[in-house]
């Protein structure tokens, strides 16, 4: 199932990574010259932006402080998707697939809830937080892979929604070629108490796994679990 195009977002080329200039600008080399590329994912990235890694970018309207923009890089299990400003939209065509179970008659996106903007809200009654996994670690996902105080608070807030009396959902898109999901104990052990507490408090946890396709589609795979 087919879930974004990566080919709407313009041109895309092939380049090679440099090195990292800060959080969101990276140079890498395209077309045998140096280019400034936006980086939209905040994370550390340390095993995959590396030097020399194949990235495929698109090029940038004129006026922005990049030339391009990073879509996707190449691991060993394929291209992986690393542009997070998709995540809405791919979030939101799984959900109406019907990835939490079943498919919904509405979906609002960058609902108020507290004092958070939680992901969605299915037909009035399910908030959902999407969260994507790109750091792979043996055959298992994990999330983070840089401390998120606002993550552990989108986690809260979805415990608030449980008492509530709504439902909630944390969705989580792993975009590696893994067997199961769990927290990043280690880096983060804040957010992985919040997340086993918000299991406990009602919680439900969605897991599903997408990969980039010859036609450079993402397509939705199958759905994952946690590991135990």
């Amino acid at each position: 199932m087919v879930l974004f195009d990566l080919k709407k977002t313009g041109k895309i080329e092939e380049g090679r990574f440099i090195k990292r200039e800060n959080r969101f600008v990276g140079l890498c080399r395209i077309n045998n010259r140096i280019k400034r590329c936006h980086i939209a994912d905040s994370g550390r990235l340390k095993e995959i932006l590396t030097a020399d890694r194949k990235v495929l970018v698109a090029e940038n309207p004129e006026g922005l402080k990049t030339d391009y923009r990073i879509l996707a890089a190449e691991m060993e299990d394929g291209w992986i998707l690393l542009n997070t400003s998709f995540h809405s939209k791919i979030g939101k065509k799984a959900i109406e697939n019907g990835i939490l179970g079943f498919k919904p008659e509405k979906i609002k996106s960058e609902v108020k809830f507290g004092k958070s903007r939680i992901d969605y809200l299915v037909d009035d009654s399910v908030f959902v937080e999407l969260k994507g996994s790109n750091l792979l670690s043996g055959k298992k996902c994990l999330f983070p892979d840089a401390p998120t105080v606002r993550g552990k608070k989108h986690l809260e807030e979805l415990i608030k929604a449980v008492k509530q009396g709504y439902k909630a959902v944390i969705l989580i898109m792993v975009l590696r070629d893994c067997e199961c999901f769990e927290t990043n104990k280690k880096l983060d052990p804040q957010f992985s108490k919040a997340f086993e507490k918000a299991l406990k408090e009602g919680v439900r946890f969605v897991g599903f796994k997408v990969k980039i396709d010859k036609d450079l589609n993402v397509v939705l795979k199958e759905k994952i679990n946690l590991c135990r």
